[in-house]
């Protein structure tokens, strides 16, 4: 199994190339050069697994032997997911009218990206350890990456990680839970800016490829490949646990329901339904909406500017993983994903081929969502269900609830299940919880965070931040 840049610019690597990079050199995002195949026999096999036995075979597929032998990937897996609150990883909640709910956020972070980063930690570690060798890990979060990412890597002599946050746009809890780790390999930078704002000075220096070189960068965002790879299983338990049964031919269907930010986790849904696992897959936004409109119309350009909604996680207007997807759609076509994404880059405005467009709105549905939306959906699941949704979870409940009230609701409710993904906790956004008029429930992990020592840099507007990052970087390699 190697592993290719969406733009073509660079050789294939091995799974250890592609997790110790960012972007590729050629300015695009690592992808398997071929998907395995699964057939119905494999499919009713894994149908049996739990969510850690499913992420252990969905990984060997992508992870040879050679590189990590499969007793003891399995027990990187294992350690993984040990720090989880729950017996099953994750959890399906299956309430009033077909809502089904899938507790992605049982981590130490409560979000759904402590089960990719967690794996992702351990894999880096493994390496690390046996090549002796050290990392600087570069993270851009709009939220929940950061404190996952600083989670996973904590204490950890072979890894520094820089995190940047958009001060005042994430949740207090979410910066907490980022600024309350005092550990000498963790360094947090509270950046006057929006979460795409933040992403140019990490671009800039995976860009240059001598810096990105000479201090070992590499990224945890959803840019890394090894964050995709996990959250395919995602899309493979939700589907064995809402089918009907798998003893039909074909195979039901199950709609997917994914909020949407930087567009990581529908992209592994992507390439779950590539890999034959029959799903109808939804993207739900907020009212950044650059993915709906892309889906709906081929209109993949920026708002005038980025709005701050309930769903702060998804508050993203360059949804950077569309590159994998139109990579994906176009027959792995580099040249014409390229060219695209460098005229997005200029432009900020594009209008997708038609063929192209065809091919997307065919594989993708979507859907948008106002706060008064994700206000109403909280609401609602509370009245009905006495469940507490966090808003990007919401998001995906808005959906299933204009559905539910839709014309041709019973035909399709009696028809095809379906799996609203929940990302995060209701407990990280109390402001949310307060708006719909809610009690919020916070535990307390959470409510231990307000007592805590807090440790950041701050990052002003007319400061040289892509500088401020070499500097730092600079000055912690000495200590190597």
């Amino acid at each position: 199994m190697e592993y290719i840049s969406t733009r073509g610019g660079v050789g294939a690597v091995d799974f250890e190339g592609a997790l110790f990079s960012g972007y590729t050199p050629d300015g695009g995002l690592f992808m398997p050069q071929h998907y395995p195949s699964l057939d119905r026999d494999t499919l009713r096999r894994w149908s049996r697994l739990s969510y850690r036995e499913l992420v252990k075979e969905l990984c060997s597929l992508f992870i040879t032997a050679e590189l990590i032998p499969r007793n003891t990937l399995n027990d990187l897996i294992d350690r993984a997911f040990s720090r989880f609150r729950h017996k099953d990883v994750v959890h399906l909640s299956r309430l009033k009218d077909g809502l089904n709910v899938l507790e992605l956020w049982h981590g130490v972070t409560y979000a759904f990206k402590d089960l990719s980063l967690s794996c992702t930690g351990q894999f880096l570690q493994y390496f690390l350890e046996k090549k002796q060798k050290h990392v600087t890990i570069l993270v851009g979060t709009s939220g929940d990456t950061g404190s996952s990412a600083i989670e996973s890597v904590r204490g950890q002599k072979n890894m520094d990680i820089f995190v940047l946050l958009p001060k005042g746009l994430c949740t207090q809890i979410q910066e907490l839970q980022m600024t309350t780790v005092i550990e000498d390999n963790v360094h947090v930078f509270a950046a006057h800016g929006n979460s795409d704002e933040i992403d140019e000075p990490i671009k800039e220096l995976f860009a240059d490829v001598d810096f990105a070189r000479k201090y070992n960068l590499m990224s945890l965002n959803s840019v890394n490949w090894s964050r995709i790879m996990v959250q395919i299983a995602h899309h493979f338990y939700a589907y064995f646990q809402c089918a009907p049964s798998l003893d039909t031919t074909p195979l039901p269907v199950v709609e997917i329901v994914v909020p949407t930010g930087g567009g990581g986790n529908i992209t592994a849904g992507c390439i779950a339904q590539k890999m034959g696992l029959p799903v109808r897959l939804v993207a739900v936004v907020n009212s950044n909406d650059i993915i709906h409109r892309t889906v709906q119309h081929g209109d993949l350009s920026l708002s005038e500017s980025v709005k701050a909604t309930l769903a702060s996680a998804m508050d993203i207007q360059e949804p950077y993983n569309v590159e994998r997807i139109f990579w994906l759609l176009s027959g792995s076509d580099s040249h014409l994903t390229k060219m695209l994404m460098e005229q997005f880059s200029v432009s900020k405005s594009l209008k997708l081929p038609e063929d192209l467009h065809r091919k997307l709105s065919e594989t993708l549905h979507s859907c948008s969502a106002s706060d008064e939306d994700i206000v109403r959906a909280m609401q609602r699941c509370w009245e009905e269900n006495r469940y507490l949704l966090c808003p990007h979870s919401a998001v995906a409940a808005h959906y299933h609830y204009s559905q539910l009230d839709g014309f041709f609701a019973f035909l399709f409710l009696s028809s095809t299940p379906r799996c609203c993904l929940a990302p995060a906790s209701a407990a990280k956004f109390q402001d949310a919880v307060l708006r719909a008029g809610l009690a919020p429930q916070l535990p307390p992990e959470i409510t231990a965070l307000m007592a805590m020592e807090t440790r950041s840099t701050p990052l002003e507007r007319g400061q040289d931040w892509a500088q401020v990052l070499r500097e730092r970087i600079k000055a912690t390699a000495q200590r190597w």
